[in-house]
């Protein structure tokens, strides 16, 4: 993580008000995401309207841009291509509620569900084994500043990141050679079609890709998710 700050000052006239204006928070532009997606927060100092300059004399200002620069790229934010084409490489095969129960049942599959804590708890398939993919952002870096900046732009006070204890955690629990199913609340695809040439990534794509990068052999993924599981009353428990 880098922070970046910058002051650039132009030349002034002899007599100038001041007027301040704060551009909002603004989420990174195509460019800025290719360089480790920079947000910029930008106050400007401009010279009253009611003053006309001459054209010898530039407007005088005070621009103060400061950044706060996103760490290294991380596993879980690889291009869904390629954590599609692993996917694929690995043979990790989807199943469908139904058939992930029947595996369940007949032959000592694990259901690993990635949603978070709170949603496993009100909800979720007997003897599945909660490990959260994503957490409440907990740091106070600069770049989880801005982070949680951007989530409230939106309208979003619960931001989301990536667990960093995933792998450890589900290794705690679930041996290599176990046969799991990643499971979470929409289950995404990697199945092409029209309008979704490389199918759609998901929480738990994202968590297959991670437990194959780490050496787990048998890993299969819930199409549908957990919604569809709901939705066909399959059994459920609650822990509230």
């Amino acid at each position: 993580m880098a922070s970046l700050t910058s002051i650039t000052s132009y030349p002034s006239s002899s007599s100038l008000q001041s007027n301040f204006q704060h551009s909002p928070l603004m989420l990174p532009s195509k460019h800025s995401q290719h360089h480790h997606n920079s947000y910029w927060l930008t106050l400007r100092s401009l010279r009253s309207t009611n003053k006309r300059s001459s054209p010898r004399t530039a407007p005088w200002g005070l621009k103060i841009q400061s950044a706060a620069t996103k760490p290294a790229k991380k596993p879980a934010e690889e291009d869904w291509k390629i954590k599609r084409e692993l996917l694929l490489e690995k043979r990790v095969r989807s199943v469908d509620a139904k058939e992930g129960l029947r595996l369940q049942k007949e032959n000592n599959f694990v259901i690993l569900d990635v949603r978070p804590e709170a949603e496993f708890k009100e909800a979720h398939p007997p003897g599945a084994i909660n490990v959260q993919i994503y957490r409440l952002i907990k740091e106070w870096t600069a770049w989880d500043i801005a982070r949680r900046a951007a989530f409230a732009f939106f309208g979003i006070f619960a931001g989301t990141e990536e667990n960093p204890e995933f792998i450890q955690t589900v290794e705690s629990k679930i041996s290599k050679d176990a046969k799991i199913i990643v499971a979470c609340s929409t289950g995404g695809t990697m199945k092409p079609s029209q309008n979704l040439p490389e199918g759609q990534q998901s929480r738990s794509l994202i968590a297959a890709y991670l437990l194959v990068l780490n050496g787990y052999t048998n890993v299969f993924h819930l199409e549908g998710g957990l919604y569809t599981w709901f939705k066909e009353d399959l059994p459920i428990i609650s822990e509230e």
